[in-house]
């Protein structure tokens, strides 16, 4: 077991060399850098000069050396590499802060909702599944698949869009967005809770709908395919209970997809979701990856893409390990 999970670390290199070098290719060779957009400005300041009246060939040429781009691509590809080892980020060509420290700051908000949607999302996923497979067929059961499948078919970000017109908007029951209100810091502990929890009600909802829906009917038919196997059948027909066949038999081998999932969802909550922190203005990482990519801003696209992706990379074990604790069956090769 320990030489697959080295093999599998080892694999995370040429995995991540390969996403990172074609993202950054991508943001070398696609128009509208932080070079052009410079000179945008300066055309913009200056009314209706043209380019090369507003900047000089030399000061572009120092405009391009100042971002880096006067570099063929696997130069500055090998140094961008040789910074990410000594866990340097690059400076963002927008705010000219360190890329590490914008991100570092904006952590803290995407892992409050990110923790909070994925306890929500597997705690209510699975029982609701065991629930619709035991009573399926049941107006209980017809009526949930149709809200999970309303649920499914629904983006997020219009559930959002449509969440905050009714209920912040129209009835003004809740706020428009942000993560706090502007005089949190005045408020009681009491007052802090009241409105942190208020802020996080409609982000939530959006964050967890999705992963509820296809969570709970990944749960519902693998159960009820389980329970009726020949094996559930065999034990019920020696005096098993059917309570029983459920909860001791059918349910673990039926959490095996569920477990499976477990590992690719990480990522996504820990990295934000980018439409959901931009409907509610959420200054989490999702908020500055989308701005970042409106701006060309290329070291923060590089940094929060490469972040995405080790998490990722690293779901993946961890899915392998949830699989391997709830089949005994898995068995790793050396």
């Amino acid at each position: 077991m320990l030489g697959y999970f080295i093999k599998r670390l080892l694999l995370i290199i040429p995995t991540f060399l390969g996403i990172t070098v074609l993202i950054f290719c991508l943001t070398r060779f696609v128009p509208g850098g932080p070079v052009e957009r410079m000179i945008s400005q300066m055309q913009m300041s200056g009314g209706s000069k043209t380019a090369s009246q507003t900047l000089s060939e030399s000061e572009i040429n120092e405009l391009k050396a100042l971002y880096g781009m006067d570099k063929p691509v696997y130069i500055a590809y090998s140094d961008w590499l040789k910074d990410l080892v000594h866990l340097n980020l690059g400076v963002s060509t927008r705010y000219y802060d360190p890329v590490w420290n914008m991100i570092k700051e904006r952590m803290p908000v995407s892992l409050f909702y990110g923790l909070i949607a994925l306890i929500l999302s597997y705690g209510i996923a699975i029982p609701l599944g065991i629930y619709k497979a035991i009573h399926h067929g049941s107006k209980g059961d017809n009526l949930s698949s149709v809200i999970i499948f309303i649920g499914y078919s629904m983006p997020n970000y219009v559930l959002g869009v449509l969440l905050l017109s009714l209920l912040a908007f129209y009835f003004d029951v809740l706020p428009l967005g942000g993560f706090t209100s502007n005089n949190f810091e005045e408020l009681s502990l009491l007052g802090k809770v009241q409105d942190l929890f208020s802020h996080a009600i409609l982000p939530v909802i959006c964050y967890t709908i999705a992963d509820v829906a296809i969570l709970t009917m990944t749960m519902k038919n693998n159960l009820l395919e389980n329970l009726s196997s020949d094996y559930i059948k065999t034990a019920v027909s020696k005096g098993l209970t059917y309570k029983d066949s459920v909860y001791k038999h059918a349910l673990r081998n039926s959490l095996i997809p569920i477990a499976s999932h477990f590992g690719s969802v990480i990522s996504v909550f820990l990295a934000g979701s980018f439409l959901i922190e931009v409907v509610f203005n959420i200054d989490g990482i999702g908020l500055l990856g989308y701005e970042a990519i409106i701006q060309r801003d290329y070291p923060v696209v590089m940094g929060i893409l490469s972040l995405s992706a080790l998490l990722l990379m690293f779901g993946n074990i961890i899915s392998d390990l949830c699989v391997a604790a709830v089949d005994p069956r898995v068995k790793f090769g050396k």
